[in-house]
């Protein structure tokens, strides 16, 4: 079966406290009437700094579409490569064993896609396939593991790369004074993020089963308005109460996996905002300190959109705790309101030493 193995992270170098986004919010938006309740919601985020690939006095500023898109492919190509080599490293693999490319990002738009540039630039085969996903928002990290996992499961002796760039800042409109944009401008950081998902072999979860949900006629809850000067994100006030009915699609997806859903060993979750994590605690019956690490990227790096659950589940495994055959529980969410989710079971190192073998309770492959 598919091995998840381990992913690698990076978050650029400029640096804002949450301190410093009150501060800037108060300055900014000093007549906004609203302000009290908005520095509320971003004290409340859980966030306690971000990382941006500019100054925040660069980010500020909004030089136009175009120059921001320039930004975006130029910090793109000097940051992903990096990303990319040591997660090649730790899944033990070179370019050249690579067969499929998946290229998530909602924050910058290239044709050709990042995924050409990587190809023609890295080493990798020119018969290596491309999956670039552009409009999945937050839940494409989810949307992107299972992907590799379906095509690892057509394909056995394959192996995928998953990248996700992720540059929210390019994103921030200085027009843009409505609740749900203040709130985004102290939640979302920048964050580049890969993974290699092996036919076999590699150490990491196995990948079993994996499942999308939607919520109906919720599509505008989380959106872009696309302008001339861009992304407009646009939040509504009521995506925090979304997991009460996604808990029961997470819970589903254990059961046909003949799991309790509440007794598994790891969670790795999108943070989104700390609503989100507390209220998967309370409708799936998990303890909070289960979701430990998806609150530590919330807290350390932000909301990293697609990101988040690849940084997230390297916390879990750099932790160390994993046994050998711990079950667990992978979950994106993002516009649509979609739910991206998959289960699997940890394989470490010493096992695949001595010969794989299946440790699930339920039969395994893709749904």
């Amino acid at each position: 079966m598919a091995v998840l193995c381990t992913p690698a992270v990076a978050v650029p170098e400029h640096v804002i406290t949450v301190e410093e986004t009150l501060d800037l919010a108060r300055r900014v938006h000093a007549d906004h009437p609203q302000l009290p309740l908005v520095l509320r919601l971003i004290s409340n985020t859980g966030v306690r700094e971000r990382h941006l690939i500019r100054p925040i006095e660069d980010t500020l500023e909004h030089p136009g579409f175009e120059v921001r898109n320039r930004i975006y492919e130029e910090q793109a190509k000097q940051r992903v490569p990096a990303v990319v080599r040591e997660a090649l490293d730790s899944a033990e693999l070179g370019p050249e064993d690579i067969d499929l490319i998946v290229y998530v990002s909602c924050t910058g738009f290239m044709m050709p896609s990042l995924t050409a540039w990587l190809i023609n630039s890295m080493g990798f085969r020119m018969s290596t396939r491309q999956l670039p996903i552009a409009q999945l928002g937050c839940a494409a990290g989810g949307a992107a593991i299972n992907r590799a996992h379906d095509f690892c499961t057509a394909y056995p002796d394959a192996n995928a790369l998953i990248v996700s760039c992720e540059f929210c800042s390019l994103c921030y409109q200085p027009t843009d004074d409505d609740i749900g944009s203040l709130l985004s401008n102290g939640l979302f950081g920048d964050a580049v993020a890969a993974a290699v998902v092996r036919g076999h072999g590699g150490t990491g979860v196995r990948l079993e089963r994996n499942a999308s949900s939607m919520i109906p006629e919720t599509e505008d809850w989380i959106s872009y308005a696309v302008k001339a000067t861009g992304f407009h994100f646009q939040l509504d006030k009521r995506v925090p109460k979304t997991m009460e009915p996604l808990a029961p699609a997470l819970r589903a997806l254990a059961e046909d996996h003949r799991w309790d859903v509440a007794g598994l060993d790891f969670y790795v979750i999108h943070a989104g905002g700390p609503r989100i994590l507390d209220d998967l605690t309370k409708f799936l019956g998990v303890p909070s300190e289960a979701f430990r690490h998806s609150r530590a990227t919330l807290a350390q790096y932000g909301n990293i959109a697609s990101a988040v659950v690849l940084d997230a589940l390297r916390r879990i495994i750099e932790e160390g705790r994993l046994e050998s055959g711990a079950r667990g529980m992978i979950a994106g969410f993002g516009p649509g309101i979609t739910a991206e989710m998959s289960v699997g079971t940890w394989v470490p190192h010493d096992v695949l030493l001595h010969g794989e073998h299946s440790t699930t309770s339920a039969p395994g492959g893709n749904r």
